[in-house]
């Protein structure tokens, strides 16, 4: 995926959107010619993966945009995930799936990201879910947020993709 670059001049949706997709394509030029045993890789002293921050990261989009922002149920694989035996099932999982798969979780949870977003992308209609949270969230908050934890996860995705490899970079 080629960078992409947030508008200067653009409108608060257009600048909001602009900036995820930025650092979305980060993650994915991070996380790209890695084979499965780079992505299950751990470096100490941490235990994160670029392949669990791929998985992570497709379930944020899926809960943010999916459950909170339009009030779907989960999407496959959460749907049947037991996160009370593991908190961090999307983390840890990750090192038994193959590099095809971890992409195309997280690009097909970035599409319905931008489906869902597209088809109302007014800041401020109120979220719909899930049941214990309907309203609490303004969008605006959503968009600044998956900001916050693309951002933070694009400086682990730089660290893991050096150590890895050597290659340096946004």
């Amino acid at each position: 995926m080629e960078p992409i670059e947030a508008p200067l001049h653009g409108d608060e949706w257009a600048t909001l959107t602009g900036f995820l997709d930025q650092f979305r394509a980060v993650i994915e030029r991070k996380a790209t010619g890695f084979d499965a045993e780079q992505l299950r890789r751990r470096l100490a002293p941490s235990t994160m993966t670029l392949g669990g921050l791929l998985k992570h990261l497709a379930y944020v989009e899926d809960f943010w945009f999916g459950r909170v922002w339009a009030g779907e149920p989960a999407a496959v694989p959460w749907d049947r995930t037991d996160w009370r035996a593991d908190p961090d099932w999307d983390w840890n999982s990750a090192a038994d799936d193959s590099p095809e798969y971890l992409r195309e979780l997280w690009r097909d949870s970035v599409e319905r990201s931008r489906t869902i977003t597209a088809a109302d992308p007014s800041l401020t209609t109120p979220t719909i879910g899930p049941r214990s949270a309907p309203g609490k969230f303004s969008r605006r908050w959503i968009l600044v947020h998956m900001i916050e934890e693309y951002a933070r996860h694009a400086g682990h995705a730089d660290y893991l993709a050096e150590a890895l490899d050597g290659r340096t970079g946004d």
